[in-house]
């Protein structure tokens, strides 16, 4: 499990690098989406992921690894829009953020090491195309949700499903970088 936790923050790491520098060019312009506007960005990109595990050709020289890290992003700016709301102004500075960031994922991370630890490290045994289509589960769920103005009768909230897609996207991100 300590390896887990080591790779976990390395692709964190990596995430939050990447989420600081695009702050740094465009602010948080992303304070203005609401939640399906995000819920839909996620979707494009793990679309994108099946896309290029079915297919032989690419035609955008990106590959699996950037959308993964769009999805872990994207996910961290959805769920700190559950959190503070969606704001008509860009009224974030880099280092609220990037603490707002990182109190998200601590929040994921310790769910991972609970789950990992009830589960087994299950998901080592997984493929990278399951672990994606476990990620476009997930955005069905929230969709519905979201359809169904926040709702549900005994699942689990949207914020969980985010959680959960964090987690699915930094395992695929591991088993990319093996």
């Amino acid at each position: 499990m300590e390896a887990t936790q080591k790779e976990y923050q390395e692709i964190v790491s990596q995430c939050r690098s990447l989420f600081e520098k695009k702050m740094k060019d465009y602010g948080a312009a992303w304070r203005i989406l609401r939640l399906p506007s995000l819920t839909d960005q996620i979707f494009i990109k793990a679309q994108r992921i099946r896309s290029l595990q079915m297919q032989t050709t690419r035609k955008v020289d990106e590959g699996e690894v950037s959308e993964f890290i769009g999805i872990v992003n994207y996910s961290v700016m959805a769920l700190i829009q559950i959190k503070l709301g969606v704001s008509e102004q860009v009224n974030m500075n880099l280092e609220v953020a990037l603490k707002e960031y990182d109190e998200q994922i601590q929040i994921i991370f310790e769910l991972m090491l609970n789950k990992n630890h009830d589960y087994g490290e299950a998901w080592r045994d997984m493929r990278v195309s399951s672990l994606t289509d476990l990620i476009l589960q997930k955005l069905l769920r929230v969709k519905q949700i979201e359809e169904n103005q926040g709702k549900t009768l005994v699942s689990e909230g949207i914020d969980a499903n985010y959680h959960d897609m964090v987690n699915y996207a930094i395992f695929a991100l591991i088993h990319l970088k093996e």
